[in-house]
């Protein structure tokens, strides 16, 4: 990770980590970098936005960057980052650019750069990017005259996005009563358009953005609200969207959640039943719970475990020709269709499991049985250090030993903080706290332990 890009973009409070200085910057070099490859024309970029009351100032920060290098700039308006993805690699852009923070509240923003593939931005850009931001290379021309780019309305771009979703689904979702959380997000318009095309009998909730109320108390990080509503309205199943819809999370007829892992496991396994599976394989994260992997296991569908981050899972899935990957989250790559996590493709190919199948979400997900799971968040003096120290490898292996396989444990490193993360899966919470704390005592003997946060 860089300076300013992680692995999701460029993402901070906005005006202040993220300002619209740094998106002008962004524009002006994306904007050059892609205009040296065309000489007798201009380079294309695509913008798409969330809700956000800050989104605005982006764009149009982005968009005057863009086309003072000589580009031209493409508004979608507010869509979703698949939508960006998509009309990016089908329209024969150069670049798509999403602003959003996907899952994070209002006041945070970031920027998602994706290459013409659709595919999220190399490093090597992105690095190049964050020195011209930092003042550490020349100054870049300014386009004059005809040189100079043109802002285009693309909101057609989204209809054909809307087109192509609807022709993914093989069978009308005629008598089935389905509950969307947009989460006052991206998915507002997009969402209930794709079902309500597609014959459901669509209930919408959190679909009245005012730029301040993305992601709160709903969509897929707080689907309470949807659990209660399609219980209260004796719904067949509802789907929450976060912010920029990359993201989905189903609930069952009985208000039951139906988390990442969940969904990856009945796809996969109905995929598999079809003979559309060829790898026979998921590509999962390592905070996949531990009872996804007990029922691949039974299904005898294999798997694999990426970093934290569906941009190291899509890499693997590019990397090895599988199909299917994603996270806990919600955020999963049907590889077949998208280039990124698509909440809304999520939801169809789940909606295509249940209707061909005539089972109960329910149904569908019982084999699938979460094992309870304890997260603490440890601050050390030295992250690699701590890692590296004998007392806890050894407190690690003995945990491992003694869950055997009927859990796990897991410690790794948090990206921002100085932090290890330490988690267990086990039968019990009981049993999860007692090992987790077992590798904490490890590192305190050792020293490295500053504190356990709350």
């Amino acid at each position: 990770m860089g300076k300013y890009f992680g692995t999701d973009g460029f993402r901070g409070k906005a005006g202040v980590v993220l300002t619209a200085e740094h998106a002008f910057k962004t524009g002006r070099y994306i904007g050059w970098y892609y205009g040296k490859k065309h000489l007798d024309d201009k380079a294309r970029i695509v913008i798409g936005k969330d809700t956000r009351r800050s989104s605005y100032m982006y764009e149009s920060a982005l968009a005057a960057g863009i086309t003072s290098s000589g580009a031209d700039a493409y508004l979608l308006h507010v869509t979703t980052t698949p939508c960006v993805s998509y009309i990016t690699r089908t329209e024969d852009f150069d670049c798509g650019v999403m602003i959003s923070a996907s899952h994070n509240a209002f006041y945070d923003n970031g920027i998602k750069l994706m290459n013409g593939k659709g595919e999220k931005m190399d490093d090597e850009l992105q690095d190049a990017i964050e020195d011209y931001i930092d003042g550490k290379t020349e100054e870049l021309p300014f386009a004059a005259e005809d040189k100079i780019g043109c802002t285009v309305d693309f909101y057609t771009g989204r209809n054909r996005y809307i087109g192509y979703l609807t022709n993914l689904a093989t069978r009308p979702f005629e008598d089935h009563k389905v509950a969307l959380d947009c989460s006052n997000g991206s998915s507002w318009m997009i969402g209930p358009a794709v079902f309500n095309a597609l014959g459901a009998k669509t209930y919408v909730i959190h679909n009245k953005p005012d730029g301040l109320n993305i992601n709160r108390n709903c969509g897929s990080t707080h689907i309470e609200s949807l659990q209660e509503y399609v219980k209260e309205n004796k719904l067949d199943v509802g789907f929450a969207f976060d912010g920029d819809a990359d993201r989905c999370l189903a609930v069952d007829e009985n208000g039951n959640e139906v988390n990442g892992d969940k969904i990856m496991y009945i796809c996969a396994k109905y995929l598999k039943s079809k003979g559309q599976l060829p790898s026979n394989t998921v590509v999962t994260t390592i905070m996949s719970n531990f009872g996804l992997y007990k029922a691949l296991d039974a299904a005898g569908i294999n798997y694999e475990k990426t970093a934290v981050g569906d941009r190291y899972v899509y890499e693997n899935m590019k990397a090895y020709n599988h199909l299917i990957g994603g996270e806990q989250s919600g955020h999963i790559i049907f590889r077949k269709h998208a280039r990124t996590g698509d909440g809304l493709i999520t939801a169809i190919m789940l909606m295509e499991v249940m209707i061909d199948t005539q089972l109960p979400l329910s149904v569908l997900a019982e084999p699938c049985k979460m094992y309870p799971q304890v997260l603490k968040n440890v601050v050390v003096d030295d992250k690699d250090g701590t890692l590296a120290e004998q007392k806890v490898m050894d407190a690690v292996n003995h945990c491992t030993e003694q869950l055997g396989d009927t859990g796990r444990v897991l410690l790794r490193k948090s990206g921002t903080e100085p932090v290890l993360r330490v988690m267990s899966e086990a039968t019990s919470i009981d049993e999860c706290e007692k090992y987790v704390d077992y590798i904490i005592e490890s590192m305190k003997e050792s020293g490295h332990l500053i504190e356990v946060k709350k």
